[in-house]
């Protein structure tokens, strides 16, 4: 816990409380995105994804809720962007989807 408030308030503007650290971390935990185990009086968490996994997982719930809440004119939005790019790139990604 420490050391994620260390980490944080080392690049931030304005310190966090540790309080605040122990909320949010013991919400991610609840939310299944941290295990938590203890080592005497020290908490120890461990995500339960790697980073790639998360970003995929993130992106897609993000672009489902742009099309549920703008339906069509985010998917119209989506395939404009698509047809700028090259078409290296839109290979790319034909094989990033069809991994997926």
């Amino acid at each position: 816990m420490r050391v994620v408030l260390e980490a944080l308030n080392g690049r931030a503007d304005r310190a966090r409380a540790y309080t605040t650290i122990m909320t949010t971390m013991g919400r991610l935990e609840r939310k299944g995105l941290l295990v938590r185990r203890r080592e005497g009086q020290t908490d120890i968490y461990t995500p339960t994804l790697d980073r790639d996994t998360y970003r995929t997982r993130r992106a897609s719930a993000q672009v489902d809720a742009l099309i549920d809440e703008f339906g069509d004119a985010a998917l119209a939005h989506f395939a404009q962007q698509v047809d700028r790019l090259d078409p290296e790139r839109r290979e790319q990604l034909r094989r990033i989807a069809e991994h997926d």
